[in-house]
């Protein structure tokens, strides 16, 4: 990030001391190969055509213009223009500095501008317990919620709550089915019901508080189940998220629309814009002007509304909140709605107002072999029995060790055992280290450094440099994660920075090195434990002071 910075400012004064305006398409990052430099900059085959010379032309004039940059060491041209640039390494000591003084703050950017942005993610039909699957979009979420944070967006996380239609139809009739057999009934088996145990315990107590529920006329008595199902259900996904350090500020009822006339609302809407219609009886969405192959219903002839049209009133209501941007977490099954979804958006006068990120299945093994899961049949390995068995730290850092649309093994017994070929404890193992050493020093008498020109000079071996240059990274893939959209990038980042903490422990002796020496890595390594507390932080994952 500093060496971005820097060297962007640094070229910026160059070129117009040359005349050159910067090019819109000028690229500054780090070169593939570290050998090439820290720093590769096109910038010089963007210009070619404004100064009327060859490239390699402009990158000697460039060259030329920061020989005197005390900061960048060394300067050479490459290939058919690139210029690579080498950064003094008293320019990467700083960053101990930057790191100590901005404290829990390091890696803050304003990025986001105060965009506000709405995630909506996990929104479970309330029929039954969170299973794994359901745990992999809500670490994402809500890593994702404190990653723009973090990057200077405004956020607010929001569940959406399906308490209408015919999933909740289904769960009060098999409640109501349960109640039957507890009382000692033998009612038929209905075609479609939820067979988890869990269904049975609701039926129970429901009867308890409710003894005149099956004298009740059928209709009456399947909505008593179905609301009462959906409070109880409901209510253990708030406690299984909690303890899995999830946080949403909003909790949306999909009822909540019809009840307050939100549905009618969009319906007007889009008819106002010429993007709704009647015929035969039904409202139709003209999906067709947007790409569509046909247009779809919104309301049938019978009255009855779409899923569809609930989610086009669902995201109209988000965006007349404020919201500049809403960010949708869904099963990767429904990839082909994302397309409809987004024309909805367009056609609402939001193009582009929608982002929709997949989660593909979670393969939960132990021991390498496959667990079945399937909640209608109630045979599935639930959020909270994972993280009562792992606990919240490993289950999530799993989670997000993957691009979400990429497909997850999740083996229970690797993610327990206490080998750096777990990713979550080699990452925690780090940062536990470290606090174990600073401990040890001060058994010792031995204090971190302060920052100055001479502790700052005693980080002089190309393990500290590499340290260096990785820690200065960590802004970078702030912003890298909250422009894709992919937390994974942070865990990535952490198990790369775990990676360089322990071959620096091998190669640097600390507290046997001479007492400034030992004071001074004391310092860096302060840094590279604040930095990996904040990364985990980002993930939802503690920072265990020893392990």
């Amino acid at each position: 990030m500093r060496a971005k910075i820097h060297l962007e400012g640094a070229l910026k004064q160059a070129l117009e001391g040359f005349g050159w305006s910067w090019p819109d398409k000028a690229v500054i990052e780090p070169p593939k190969d570290s050998s090439f430099g820290d720093m590769s900059a096109n910038v010089a085959m963007m210009l070619a055509k404004e100064a009327k010379k060859a490239p390699r032309a402009v990158a000697e004039d460039i060259k030329a213009a920061l020989a005197n940059d005390p900061l960048i060491e060394k300067i050479e041209i490459a290939g058919p223009g690139f210029l690579n640039f080498t950064f003094a390494p008293a320019f990467w000591r700083e960053t101990v500095g930057v790191i100590l003084d901005q404290g829990e703050a390091y890696g803050s950017s304003t990025m986001g501008n105060g965009t506000k942005v709405q995630v909506e993610y996990v929104s479970a039909n309330p029929t039954g317990p969170l299973h794994i699957g359901h745990g992999r979009g809500a670490a994402l979420g809500d890593s994702l919620t404190r990653i723009l944070e973090k990057a200077g967006y405004e956020v607010e996380a929001e569940y959406y709550i399906n308490d209408a239609g015919r999933q909740m139809l289904i769960l009060g009739g098999s409640i109501l089915y349960r109640a039957r057999q507890v009382a000692g009934q033998n009612p038929a088996e209905p075609e479609d019901y939820y067979k988890g145990e869990y269904i049975t315990d609701i039926a129970r107590d429901l009867m308890a508080e409710r003894p005149d529920l099956l004298d009740l006329p059928e209709a009456e008595a399947t909505e008593v189940c179905k609301v009462y199902g959906k409070d109880i259900i409901l209510e253990g996904i708030k406690e299984d998220l909690a303890a899995f350090h999830v946080r949403h500020d909003v909790w949306f009822s999909e009822k909540s629309l019809v009840d307050d006339g939100k549905v009618d609302e969009t319906f007007a809407d889009l008819t106002a814009s010429g993007m709704g219609y009647a015929a035969d009886g039904a409202f139709w969405f003209k999906s067709t002007t947007l790409g569509d192959d046909k247009d779809r219903v919104l309301r049938k002839s019978n009255g009855d509304t779409t899923y569809f049209a609930s989610d086009i009133a669902y995201h109209d209501n988000k965006f007349k909140r404020g919201f500049d941007l809403v960010i949708d977490i869904w099963g990767a099954d429904h990839h082909g709605y994302v397309p409809r979804m987004m024309a909805a958006c367009e056609a609402l006068g939001k193009p582009g107002g929608l982002s929709v990120i997949l989660v593909n299945l979670v393969n939960l093994l132990r021991d390498g072999q496959p667990i079945a899961m399937s909640t209608r049949a109630g045979q599935f390995e639930t959020l909270k029995d994972v993280v009562d068995e792992v606990g919240s730290d490993a289950a999530r850092f799993m989670f997000l060790s993957r691009k979400s649309d990429s497909k997850l093994d999740f083996d229970l017994e690797l993610v327990k055992q206490k080998t750096m070929d777990n990713p979550v404890y080699y990452v925690q193992y780090g940062h536990a280290r470290i606090r174990s050493l600073d401990r040890k020093a001060e058994e010792a008498g031995v204090k971190a450094a302060t920052v100055g020109p001479e502790s700052l000079a005693l980080l002089d071996t190309e393990w500290d440099m590499e340290m260096l240059k990785l820690l200065d990274q960590y802004p970078d893939y702030v912003e890298a994660a909250a422009k894709a959209q992919s937390p994974h990038l942070i865990s990535m980042y952490l198990q790369e920075l775990a990676s360089t903490l322990h071959r620096y422990y091998t190669n640097c002796h600390v507290l046997s090195a001479e007492p400034e020496v030992a004071s001074a890595r004391l310092m860096l390594l302060d840094c590279v434990a604040g930095v990996v507390a904040g990364g985990l932080g980002l993930l939802g994952v503690n920072a265990p002071e020893s392990m």
